[in-house]
């Protein structure tokens, strides 16, 4: 709880700073996409923030969102496939992807790492393979489909304010992961693997099981993602669609609370972590020219958030030891 009411402080502090840079940056336009965008990159934070939990990682989100992002739309104008024909055979892709990350990464037993890096790079290779490099987006046939990604839905009593969808859709998978982690004994197996795999083995936990359930949930989510992603721009270049957008879900996830060693993590966290990371890309375009170094601040902000959980840890750690060693004492 502590770390989510310091990183909800710096969220505070950044929107202070940046509205006293720029006046635009509280006008209608900007705060309407900057929600949006925080909503989008908040459905795959939350992603991978159930692997994180169990101490692995995902580099191939990004790469999740441009397979299904391009391939969404590509079907349809390709094979003129029904849009539900279309949905569900994204949806088959995503859940596959996950399954079989989970199988390597249990059953051969190589390093999540390792796994998902070959991911990133193979998905998108696929699907700048088979769309060869060409844009594809939605016409006027599926503007009812698009409202779920661009649509605003006004708030009743309160006038000229509206929520964007993708908020909906944040809202509910947000609820749906919150009761899943805190409230079934499936998300208290995947903190107890994260903890220590070896003694949830021990305990009669199916680590192999959750470890699989983990990376399926996180490409299920990225997949959804791709879909409100081109949903929102109405146009996919597989070249560098969704690239490097596992970097602002991992760094959403560590900086909302969730440890790269496994078994913490919050959901709250995590949509506050996914709002920084979306407000201190809008500083940058905002307050400097200089928007190429966008990339060296997430970098940043993911080592300061490493060493800041790291520095916790080791405190904790020599907090509990002078306690246990003031007890035996007395």
């Amino acid at each position: 709880m502590k770390k989510i009411f310091g990183i909800t402080g710096l969220l505070i502090v950044v929107c202070i700073i940046t509205a006293l840079a720029s006046e635009s940056f509280l006008s209608g336009y900007n705060l309407e996409n900057l929600v949006r965008r925080t909503a989008l990159f908040g459905i795959i934070s939350i992603g991978v923030a159930f692997v994180i939990v169990t101490g692995g990682i995902d580099l191939s989100i990004g790469s999740v969102v441009c397979l299904v992002g391009c391939g969404l739309p590509w079907m349809l104008k390709t094979y003129h496939l029904p849009l539900p024909v279309a949905l569900a055979v994204v949806a088959a892709v995503s859940v596959g992807i996950g399954l079989l990350h989970g199988l390597i990464i249990t059953k051969l037993r190589i390093q999540p790492f390792v796994v998902t890096l070959c991911g990133l790079m193979m998905y998108r290779g696929i699907t700048r393979g088979f769309t060869r490099d060409q844009t594809f987006g939605f016409g006027s046939n599926y503007d009812g489909l698009r409202v779920l990604s661009t649509g605003n839905i006004p708030l009743p009593f309160i006038k000229g304010f509206a929520i964007p969808a993708p908020w909906i859709t944040l809202l509910v998978v947000a609820v749906l992961a919150a009761i899943f982690l805190n409230r079934t004994i499936w998300g208290r197996y995947l903190f107890a693997l994260g903890r220590n795999e070896e003694a949830a083995r021990y305990s009669g936990i199916n680590t192999d099981r959750m470890v699989i359930l983990a990376y399926v949930i996180s490409s299920t989510l990225a997949g959804l993602g791709g879909v409100l992603f081109v949903l929102d721009v109405n146009s996919a270049q597989p070249v560098d669609f969704g690239n490097v957008y596992e970097l602002y879900a991992i760094a959403a996830a560590v900086l909302g609370g969730c440890s790269l060693r496994g078994g913490e993590g919050s959901i709250i966290g995590v949509i506050v972590g996914a709002a920084l990371m979306q407000v201190l890309r809008n500083m940058i375009m905002l307050t400097t020219t200089r928007t190429n170094i966008e990339f060296a601040i997430i970098g940043a902000v993911i080592l300061l958030g490493v060493i800041a959980d790291e520095l916790v840890k080791r405190y904790a750690v020599r907090r509990r030891a002078a306690k246990a060693l003031a007890a035996g004492q007395s």
